[in-house]
């Protein structure tokens, strides 16, 4: 062990703890939720289920325009379960979008069936259409026709769907649609989570809005949600006792955390404002600055939630600047910012799965940086923000 480094370390993390935290994107109450709470504790709805799960999905299909809701236990819940009324099994084939959190492929493998990832492309960091049906033509050709493809919106940044949509359409190929990060978002006018055979949100504690842990698969098909639902539920068949036929899992949200949801639900428009603003308060401040880009929406068909505000700094034109050097000094003051997700085909776990690309959400990992987004920012914490980029960059 390196004695000095470790005093270092220890000293470094001693004086960014003279800092109040500031987080990438901490839970924003909205005053509402304590109400639906009460509710629930007051009628004694405390267990699995009851009004406040019902009125939250409901609340989730008026908002997305979708038919039908589960409120589940997480997004990563609801892939699984998505792939299961897929028809996903042992050594099935699935196309997912490389760059994304390990939640968007994990439950291929909870399947036994095989991931294929594919690159991103540039404009919005999500799946390249070019890619994907190089990905589908080769594997068609090899006789292992995919189940399912997982674009994902990234950061809230709409994909190319029209695209997407036309090449799963071509091949005949479902659609699970990944809108995690995306409550709130729209292309051309639509909601993101509406447009897949399935669409899945998260409402962890980070995103947009939360129910502490949570998430909720939505769809127009309203038998494959009544089969979520029984999934979801340890599959207990209809009969006086406990009698299984299928599978079941526990990934039902509870009664108290839906109360928390519908409170957030109500303030969900003005969080995506407010995300809004800051990305473009991030955008005017770094109009100054060569080599630090952050990304646009390509067109007014696509419109962010923002629920994260991402820069790619180029170290080639910051004269060596990169995205280290940015993030290990706000660490330094007990900023959180975070490198973007580590591509899928390049994850320890993911190795030897196939990967479609040209290396584009490599590069895009290796210069990219999530900077401090929440709706609760304070004009105190941007300064904080802005006084350490303009420190690191010499202005």
């Amino acid at each position: 062990m390196n004695v000095s480094l470790t005093k270092t370390a220890k000293t470094e993390n001693v004086e960014a703890q003279k800092y109040p935290k500031l987080y990438l994107s901490s839970p924003h109450m909205g005053g509402g939720e304590q109400k639906y709470i009460t509710e629930a504790f007051a009628t004694n709805w405390v267990a699995p289920l009851g009004p406040n799960v019902n009125n939250f999905e409901k609340d989730l299909e008026k908002f997305t325009g979708v038919q039908h809701a589960a409120a589940l236990s997480s997004g990563t819940a609801a892939i699984h379960l998505a792939l299961i009324l897929m028809g996903i099994n042992q050594g099935d084939y699935v196309i997912c979008q490389s760059m994304t959190f390990s939640a968007s492929a994990n439950p291929i493998l909870y399947q036994k069936a095989n991931p294929v990832f594919v690159d991103s492309e540039r404009d919005t960091w999500n799946m390249c259409p070019n890619a994907l049906e190089d990905a589908v033509k080769k594997l068609i050709s090899e006789n292992k026709k995919p189940k399912a493809i997982i674009p994902v919106h990234l950061y809230g940044m709409p994909a190319k769907l029209d695209e997407i949509i036309s090449i799963a359409q071509k091949y005949e190929i479902d659609i699970l649609e990944d809108a995690a990060e995306a409550l709130g978002s729209s292309y051309k006018g639509k909601p993101c989570g509406s447009f897949g055979r399935f669409g899945v949100l998260s409402f962890n504690g980070n995103k947009i809005i939360t129910t502490s842990g949570g998430g909720a698969l939505i769809s127009n098909d309203g038998d494959a949600i009544q089969k979520a639902r029984f999934l979801s539920t340890q599959a207990r068949d209809n009969a006086p006792h406990y009698q299984h036929s299928h599978i079941g899992y526990n990934y039902r949200l509870s009664n108290i955390l839906a109360g928390i949801g519908r409170g957030q639900m109500e303030v969900l428009t003005e969080r995506v404002n407010a995300r809004r603003k800051n990305f473009e308060r991030y955008k005017d401040f770094f109009k100054s600055f060569s080599g630090v880009t952050l990304l646009e929406e390509p067109d007014n068909d696509f419109y962010s939630n923002r629920w994260l505000t991402t820069i790619l700094i180029n170290p080639d034109e910051t004269g060596g600047i990169s995205r280290e050097t940015l993030r290990t000094e706000f660490e330094k003051v007990n900023i959180e910012a975070r490198p973007l997700w580590k591509p899928m085909h390049l994850q320890p776990i993911f190795e030897g799965a196939e990967y479609f690309g040209s290396g584009v959400s490599e590069d895009i990992f290796n210069k990219g940086l999530c900077l401090p987004s929440g709706s609760n920012m304070t004009e105190e914490e941007f300064e904080r923000i802005f006084n350490k980029i303009n420190e690191v960059f010499g202005k």
